[in-house]
């Protein structure tokens, strides 16, 4: 492979995975459990702070829909994706996503970063492992202080809690 093509694949991989993650999320938003579990590995994990969700592609969709029963219309939105490829057929990631969605009764809003590692797989990039962590989250009303309370994850019916990711 000459290094113009090598460099064209290059691109050509990141779309792709950026496109993998907004398939991911669309499918989490649509509740589209087959596309959603054709966005991980075979033995692909996935965790959410303190929560393991999974450790292979059925586990994980499991952990999902359940989730999801506490819930109600959701709007995942990629803001910004940073991929670094550590050879031809790996990458990690960091994706910064906002969440909108209704639980507990009300809106909630917060922002969170995926850490994500990527395997190129028979059928193309797939998540070998995808972890949330909560930079702050909580009811719409309470926006203003989101980023400024102590305890920044607020979720209904819970008590508020540290954030995933503390102040640095």
């Amino acid at each position: 492979m000459s290094d113009l093509e090598a460099r064209i694949r290059r691109l050509e991989d990141r779309a792709e995975i950026e496109d993998l993650v907004l398939r991911y999320f669309l499918a989490a938003d649509d509740d589209d459990w087959d596309t959603l579990g054709a966005t991980f590995a075979e033995n692909g994990s996935f965790s959410a702070g303190a929560f393991p969700g999974g450790s292979d592609r059925e586990s994980v969709v499991k952990f999902i829909q359940t989730d999801r029963q506490n819930m109600g219309v959701t709007v995942h939105t990629q803001n910004t994706t940073l991929i670094t490829f550590t050879d031809a057929d790996h990458a990690s990631g960091v994706v910064g996503a906002h969440l909108e969605l209704a639980r507990g009764g009300t809106t909630v809003y917060g922002a969170v970063r995926y850490y994500d590692t990527y395997v190129r797989t028979g059928e193309g990039w797939a998540f070998a492992s995808r972890e949330m962590a909560i930079i702050h989250v909580g009811p719409w009303d309470e926006v203003g202080t989101s980023l400024t309370a102590q305890n920044r994850a607020r979720w209904p019916g819970a008590d508020p809690a540290p954030a995933d990711l503390p102040r640095s």
